[in-house]
């Protein structure tokens, strides 16, 4: 077994996923802030009983973009927020409110990635390998 396949390390991993995956959908509802009718959405939340050991993948909405190397679903499940005001046009994202999430998301992910970094570093260490 390789010292990356441990579960703490697989669960942090996918947490770094998620939060990436989230920043996807964050970034998305922020550029779609003027479009008329657009709803933000979110990711649910990660819940460990049902990650698989895949990662995510990216999704190519258009040709140019480069292609993600294993085909364009992701894993995480989204979900539309339907308690915001909506604004005449339609839309209901609240910039405020994305950009805390945002911040937010930001703090996660460099948590997980500490914490993925201070482990690895530290099964190395009662290795012997550093």
């Amino acid at each position: 077994m390789a010292m990356t396949d441990l579960p703490i390390l697989s669960m942090l991993r996918s947490r770094m996923q998620w939060h990436q995956e989230r920043q996807r959908v964050l970034s998305e509802n922020v550029a779609n802030s003027d479009t008329p009718g657009f709803k933000p959405s979110d990711l649910k939340e990660l819940d460990f009983r049902n990650v698989t050991p895949q990662g995510v993948s990216l999704a190519q909405s258009n040709g140019l973009h480069f292609a993600s190397l294993n085909g364009g679903d992701t894993r995480f499940q989204s979900q539309r927020d339907s308690k915001s005001d909506v604004r005449p046009a339609g839309n209901s994202v609240n910039l405020e409110d994305e950009m805390m999430k945002v911040a937010q998301n930001q703090m996660d992910y460099q948590a997980a990635t500490m914490l993925y970094s201070r482990s690895l570093n530290l099964l190395k260490t009662a290795l012997g390998k550093r």
